[in-house]
């Protein structure tokens, strides 16, 4: 595979330090870490590994990986994996895409109250759709959900929106019978707009009250509850988005997740420190000498050039 014009790392690697220093005071020391290891993953900055013919002399030189759980170019693996198990979970009906995205003033506030703001995202949304579905005007079925959180958008800007898979049916109330949707309809969007935009509101309010959220910078009045209820006021006017369409396309037999659907990353864990073949020391012109992490001669039972019959 042909390797993107541009990357995540190439970003940090030009702007990471001066968008560092123009956030100092708002950046963790985990984020600090993560952007660290991104900017360096696969430079000669953490060492590699030669593979080398010994009939023909045709080296390969692969620097190695952070193995960080946020870094894009590590996870590919683990999101394919994770993308499967979940496939493996759908059941013989329709599925629904559902996305539920917050407005651009509470995403504001979000980028500074990540964790207490994206659990009320998760909590608000949930409890919008089991609502909705329980009720015997609608569907009046108790109903599964896998959310899944984005926290950008396509434009690589901060967009907090959750992305929902739902099959187009569930539980009867009574527990004695599966209860379906009506054919490509699932449930009323601005019906679910406007629950969810009450509970958010509601449970948004309840935090500031508890003192769980901070405010920075621009938004530091907003620590006084009349601030922060007028910040509020015009929300409650407007539409919020919700979005909503089928979902799953089945192929071959098989039902496929839409592309829209990524893993949650947070949750992954780092890949297996898979055991390497036999190692030795060799000195390869540009990779680190002594005093970093050393670069290691992989034995390798097949060579990537012409030459097929690698006695390595």
């Amino acid at each position: 595979m042909s390797r993107p014009a541009l990357e995540v790392a190439d970003i940090f690697r030009d702007h990471g330090a001066a968008w560092r220093r123009a956030n100092a005071g708002h950046v963790s020391l985990d984020q600090i870490k993560v952007m660290s290891a991104i900017e360096r993953c696969r430079t000669a900055a953490l060492g590699g590994h030669v593979a080398r013919c010994e009939d023909c002399s045709h080296t390969v030189i692969a620097y190695n990986s952070c193995r960080n759980r946020h870094c894009p170019k590590c996870q590919g693996a683990a999101a394919t994996e994770w993308l499967a198990a979940r496939e493996a979970d759908l059941l013989p009906v329709a599925y629904f895409h559902v996305v539920f995205t917050l407005p651009a003033a509470i995403a504001d506030i979000a980028y500074q109250n990540k964790a207490v703001i994206y659990d009320i995202l998760f909590t608000a949304s949930a409890e919008t759709m089991i609502a909705i579905a329980a009720d015997p005007k609608h569907l009046g079925a108790r109903i599964g959900i896998t959310s899944v959180l984005h926290t950008w958008g396509s434009a690589m800007t901060h967009h907090p929106h959750l992305h929902m898979i739902v099959p187009g049916g569930g539980i009867s109330l009574d527990g004695k019978r599966w209860v379906s949707c009506r054919p490509n309809f699932f449930l009323p969007v601005p019906v679910l707009s406007r629950l969810f935009r009450g509970l958010f509101l509601a449970k948004l309010r309840a935090a500031h009250q508890a003192g769980r959220l901070k405010f920075f910078g621009v938004h530091a009045h907003l620590d006084n509850i009349r601030a922060f209820k007028a910040y509020l006021a015009p929300l409650r006017k407007i539409e919020w988005v919700v979005y909503a369409k089928k979902a799953v396309r089945r192929a071959a037999g098989r039902a496929r997740l839409p592309v829209a659907l990524h893993p949650p990353r947070r949750h992954l864990q780092s890949p297996p420190d898979l055991g390497r073949p036999d190692r030795r020391h060799l000195q390869v012109q540009g990779l680190p000498h002594r005093g970093t992490r050393p670069v290691y001669a992989e034995t390798r039972p097949d060579c990537m050039s012409d030459c097929h019959k690698s006695k390595l």
